[in-house]
């Protein structure tokens, strides 16, 4: 409640898009297209769920364009994730929607993170949407994923395609003793787990308290994981999840530990907000940051 006071509340500061100080609106909603379950980390705020399932395209895009229509005729904008490793069908949805009701108030984002990022992600929006303008929602979707940690500890990347690996990491994946630490956020890089040098590499680490979420399909083969990682980010708490559906789609592999680390400082996300700089999209108005609007396409 802090926070989203903190959200509301904010000045405008030279270049910086001012957040409005109004009551709470209802002007966006998110969603996320993919089998990506919540991770109920802020609590029953979350983005409406789409897993995209059926026979065909337009059985797995119906639920969501029947959605995104009562949303655009009830006067909000939808901003809609999916994982951009797996964007065919979801960018065929928003599509069919857009066409449907001959709207540009539906935003298809693709989102380059892993499930449990992503997931997290996509419900910090929908928390932050009450007190943006959809533009800025649209916008934070790259922003929210710089002050994160997150990826996976792997007992191979033999099989994954997700991130860039050298020949060298995928001929180190069939040594018995050799495992790797990949990071999707807040860049995307892949090296080997040598614990004497994980504190020394850590790629970012989230202003303090720190809190961790993780999950893994076998919990029987955590332990270089749990002896390495959570020493050098040292949360203050730690969740372990359900594993993801489409986890081991994305890594590449069963034998893995996927995490999140994230600041839970009660102001974090009001930081974040407060990071963007934007520009008025001179087609629809919207404020963006990206040199094409996710709404109308105007530069």
């Amino acid at each position: 409640a802090s926070e989203a006071t903190d959200i509301a509340r904010a000045r405008r500061t030279d270049g910086a898009f001012p957040v409005s100080n109004a009551l709470p609106r209802s002007e966006t909603t998110v969603a996320l297209l993919a089998d990506i379950p919540s991770t109920g980390h802020v609590g029953e705020t979350g983005a409406r769920r789409f897993a995209m399932t059926g026979d065909d395209v337009g059985a797995r895009s119906a639920a969501f364009v029947a959605f995104a229509m009562e949303e655009v005729r009830a006067g909000r904008r939808v901003v809609a994730l999916y994982p951009a490793w797996r964007s065919t069908d979801a960018q065929k949805a928003v599509n069919f929607a857009r066409g449907a009701l001959r709207t540009d108030h539906i935003a298809g984002i693709g989102v380059d993170l892993s499930p449990l990022a992503l997931s997290l992600i996509a419900d910090q929006l929908a928390y932050l949407a009450p007190y943006l303008p959809p533009g800025m929602v649209a916008a934070l979707s790259a922003e929210l994923p710089k002050h994160l940690l997150a990826g996976a500890w792997l007992r191979t990347v033999s099989g994954l395609s997700t991130l860039p690996t050298s020949l060298r990491q995928h001929m180190g994946s069939y040594a018995p003793t050799v495992s790797f630490l990949a990071y999707c956020a807040p860049s995307a890089q892949v090296g080997r787990l040598r614990p004497s040098d994980v504190i020394s590499e850590l790629p970012f680490r989230p202003v303090q308290p720190v809190q961790l979420l993780c999950s893994a399909p076998d919990p029987s083969i955590t332990r270089a994981f749990d002896e390495n990682l959570p020493q050098a980010i040292q949360p203050v708490a730690t969740r372990t999840l359900p594993v993801q559906p489409l986890g081991s789609t994305y890594w590449g592999t069963s034998k893995y530990v996927e995490f999140v680390a994230l600041s839970a400082h009660p102001q974090a996300l009001a930081y974040a907000a407060g990071a963007l700089r934007a520009a008025e999209c001179t087609w629809c108005g919207e404020p963006v940051t990206a040199t094409s609007c996710p709404f109308c396409g105007g530069v």
